[in-house]
Parts: C-alpha cells; sequence; structure tokens
C-alpha cells in the first residue's frame, strides 16, 4: 500500500496562503489561486488518500476553471468572487434538508443580515434561501438590467430569479461505502458573471453580486464596505460547519431547550423562505414525460420537499423539477 501524502503536499503546485484562516483550528485548510474545481479536487484528494477520510478539510479558491453547478451545469467563477467547499466526514444518509440547513446558515451571515436590514429599510425585496440549492431574492424592480435567456424572453410572464449564491452537496464514497460530504458554495461578491442563453440553460434567473446589491441600496443611503474575501471565506465556513452540526442533530432526541430540533428549523425556513406564497410553475420529467404543475410555494415538509398548493387545493411535495415564478397582474 502507498504511503498517505501529507497534507502539506496536497495540490502544492497551486498554493497559496494569503488567506489562511485561524478561526477553525479543528479544519485542515488549502487556498488555491485556481483550481479545476473545489468540489472535484476535495473528492479526489479524499478518495485517493491524499486527504484522511476521517478529518475536516476545507479547500478555497481565487477561481475555478471546471466549476459545477447542479445537474452538472456549469458555474462561471471570474476572480472577484467566493468559491469554497468544505469536506464532513458523515456516519449518515444524506437527504434534501442538508442543502436548506446550509442555505439558512448563510443567509444568517452577519453580511447577508446587514443587507437585508438594509432592504427592508427601503421596502426591497430580502436574500432569501430558494428551494433547493440558491441564495438570492424574486423581485419585479431593480436597478440591474435583466439577464435574460432566449426561453425568458418569449416567457415575459415569468419573473427572473437574482442569484447570489449556489449550493452543491455531493456524497464522497472510498470503496463503495460513504465516508463523508463535500458542500460546495459559489458566491457572488465583486463580479456578475454574465449569463447567457447557452449558460443560463433555460432557467430563470440572473446572476447577482453583494456588490450590485449594494449598489442599489447605496441609491438611498451612502455605500456600505462589504466584508474582505478572507471575512467572508470566515463567515461562509463558519456557516458550513454549523449547518452540518445541525444537520447531525435533527435525528436526535431532543431535550428541553435543544435549539437543533426540526420545528425550529423549519420555522427559520419559512422567514427566509424565497418563494413563500409566489405563485409556481413546476415543470417535471419522468421517464421522458414531462409534466407541469401550478399552484402556490406553501414552504417544505420535513424531509425537504417542495409542497405546492395547486389550484384544485391538494398540496403536492415535489423532490426536484424546474420552477419559474408566474407574475402576477
Amino acid at each position: 500500500m502507498p504511503p498517505i501524502n501529507p497534507l502539506s503536499d496536497f495540490l502544492p503546485a497551486y498554493l497559496s496562503e494569503s488567506l489562511a484562516l485561524d478561526h477553525l483550528p479543528e479544519l485542515n485548510h488549502r487556498h488555491l489561486a485556481t483550481s479545476a474545481s473545489t468540489n472535484s479536487e476535495l473528492i479526489a484528494a479524499v478518495q485517493d488518500g491524499a486527504l484522511h477520510a476521517s478529518e475536516k478539510h476545507l479547500l478555497t479558491a481565487e477561481t475555478q476553471s471546471a466549476g459545477r453547478g447542479q445537474h452538472g451545469r456549469s458555474w462561471q467563477s471570474p476572480r472577484g468572487n467566493v468559491y469554497l467547499s468544505l469536506y464532513h466526514p458523515v456516519h449518515m444518509p444524506i437527504s434534501g434538508l442538508l442543502s436548506l440547513i446550509i442555505g439558512v446558515e448563510l443567509a444568517k451571515m452577519p453580511v447577508i443580515q446587514t443587507l437585508n436590514a438594509q432592504l427592508h429599510e427601503q421596502e426591497l425585496t430580502p436574500i432569501g434561501v430558494k428551494w433547493a440549492n440558491d441564495l438570492g431574492f424574486y423581485s419585479h424592480h431593480s436597478a440591474l438590467d435583466l439577464c435574460q435567456s432566449e426561453m425568458d424572453k418569449q416567457e415575459k410572464q415569468t419573473l427572473p430569479f437574482h442569484k447570489l449564491a449556489g449550493i452543491l452537496i455531493e456524497p464522497v464514497l472510498k470503496s463503495g461505502k460513504l465516508v463523508g460530504v463535500v458542500m460546495g458554495v459559489g458566491l457572488n461578491v465583486q463580479a456578475t458573471p454574465k449569463l447567457t442563453a447557452q449558460t443560463c440553460e433555460g432557467m430563470s434567473y440572473q446572476a447577482i453580486s453583494l456588490q450590485d446589491i449594494n449598489r442599489i441600496l447605496a441609491l438611498e443611503q451612502p455605500k456600505s464596505e462589504l466584508p474582505s474575501l478572507r471575512e467572508l471565506y470566515q463567515q461562509m465556513s463558519k456557516a458550513l460547519m454549523a449547518a452540518m452540526t445541525r444537520f447531525e442533530h435533527l435525528g436526535l432526541e431532543r431535550p428541553t431547550g435543544q435549539t437543533y430540533n426540526l420545528d425550529s428549523f423549519l420555522t427559520q425556513f419559512d422567514a427566509m423562505d424565497a418563494l413563500a406564497g409566489l405563485r409556481l410553475r413546476v415543470t417535471q420529467e419522468h421517464n421522458g414525460n414531462v409534466e407541469t404543475l401550478t399552484g402556490y410555494a406553501c414552504g417544505i415538509d420535513t424531509h425537504g420537499c417542495l409542497q405546492l398548493r395547486q389550484d384544485n387545493g391538494n398540496i403536492s411535495a415535489l423532490f426536484t423539477g424546474r420552477i419559474d415564478v408566474i407574475q402576477q397582474v
């Protein structure tokens, strides 16, 4: 059996210590000037033994050359943004709740809370958690030009999603056994990827950055300073650690005063739900057949499925599907 490489040998050619973090000593952290994909590189390093599967590892990068999103979509990774992946050993199956818990913990970060307070003051839509893997908001009006795909242009009745961050969760297997999970987050900070008909891939959304939101707020009040990238890495990695702790405690018997229980999470999610009360058109594919459902979003269930109240009054629990928000006239 070949010797396990020490952590210091992990991708040394691209290693940069400029953003070394000291806030979470239990994490083995490496920052790269460039990465193909922080998720892919962490998974490969754990699987080939370069990193110990029983330890937590954080990988951050200034840019990615082959960043990935949900369902194999590409994730544009210009410099000036945050790209982060955390490997965490697990001893339980991963459910759809994890990405939503991560979304809630990210929305609780100081930078998001500060911006949301200012958005509320100006009666603008706050940043929320969009089922199942995004942070951002829907808005009828924006100081920004919309970036729409060709499909969006033909469907003017739909409302675009202003996407600030995306979450990608992937299980890590060794010898066919689940050993951990990699939680990846891309956050638009200074750069806003310019989506095209090809990169939008039919999704009704446009990218937005923290700087864009700050610019909107500055139209009505003095511009506030955004945290440094190093501070954002710290806030985000703390949020991911908190999310994993919360997820691990969901299935445990809760003592009096326990704050990690499912009811507490669902209440917090409802307060941050970017889809709450919106009319949706959900398109699903089953064995080559396309089914379209319409109705109003009414939160999530205890398994993390989106609940859709259809026009006939029935509530459907949806595990996946393309979501379009229908504008109300």
